[in-house]
């Protein structure tokens, strides 16, 4: 496969029809490429999260991060932008889903989109992520430490969303939540919650929690990083969704960013294979219980 690529800055249609920024990057070989809409954190449409979509594109896939405050604040400065939204209780759901569905519906549209979407977020993208799944129909969905599925948001916290469980029940696509046991927002006690919910609808999903690490481990650009904890186990065990059987061979003490991603390498290869009717390893281990 070549590593030749091309990212840019797109506008496509989101909730609604609007006209929406959002951060494209897709490889420029002609193998098919599955696409992954990339959700970001509550800080916004920043640099690390643009560097997260070129990073997919490196390793074979059509990457597009929807600019969820862009109708808030065309051409702001992500600091500003996220300020803003916060102001204003965040993104609303509808809007939301309406922003992904139009990101899915673009990729899929790509010369050599091979019709398959995967969906990651971090933070509230976490939650969001969790509320496409439940509301699209998508191929996979990774949940990276989103809060406020189960609980309400307590006093303090700037987001007027109300809880999504209830939602479960509409899962469209085997669910990877990835998470941090010193994490308050979701807390571990949450996410066993949900991980009881969707056991009892026999919903196909695999959760871990991480043992010193907080909100935010993969984020290497921030204190809450821990490439010891929880981003390193993490890559041990979203490798063993790709092959079940085989050995990880993620580094073990990641660095930088480019490592980090290597996760989501392993995610999305997973969705690829995951959805083909000859191989469901994943799907099958969680159907059988």
């Amino acid at each position: 496969m070549s590593d030749a690529m091309r990212a840019e800055t797109i506008t496509f249609a989101g909730h609604g029809g609007d006209q929406i920024e959002g951060y494209l990057a897709r490889p420029l070989d002609a193998a098919p490429h599955g696409g992954v809409v990339v959700i970001h954190h509550m800080p916004g449409y920043d640099r690390g999260t643009k560097e997260m979509v070129r990073r997919f594109a490196s390793v074979g896939y059509a990457a597009l991060c929807p600019n969820l405050y862009h109708r808030e604040a065309p051409g702001a400065d992500p600091d500003d932008a996220a300020a803003t939204a916060r102001a204003n209780g965040g993104v609303p759901d509808d809007r939301l889903v309406g922003d992904v569905a139009g990101a899915a519906a673009y990729l899929k549209a790509l010369d050599g989109a091979n019709g398959k979407i995967g969906v990651i977020g971090h933070c509230s993208g976490g939650r969001q992520t969790f509320l496409a799944a439940c509301s699209l129909d998508l191929d996979a969905a990774v949940d990276c430490y989103g809060a406020f599925i189960i609980n309400d948001v307590p006093p303090g916290i700037p987001l007027n969303v109300k809880p999504i469980l209830g939602l479960a029940p509409r899962l469209s696509c085997p669910l990877l939540g990835l998470f941090g046991a010193e994490d308050q927002y979701p807390a571990p006690v949450e996410t066993a919650a949900l991980s009881a919910e969707l056991d009892r609808l026999g919903k196909h999903h695999e959760f871990h929690t991480y043992d010193d690490a907080g909100h935010a481990f993969f984020a290497v650009d921030r204190s809450a990083y821990r490439p010891a904890g929880g981003a390193s186990a993490a890559y041990a065990d979203v490798g063993k969704l790709k092959d079940p059987s085989a050995a990880p061979t993620i580094a073990t003490n990641p660095g930088h960013l480019g490592q980090i991603l290597r996760i989501f390498r392993s995610c999305v290869g997973w969705v690829s294979q995951a959805l083909n009717p000859s191989y469901k390893p994943w799907c099958r281990r969680w159907a059988s219980r």
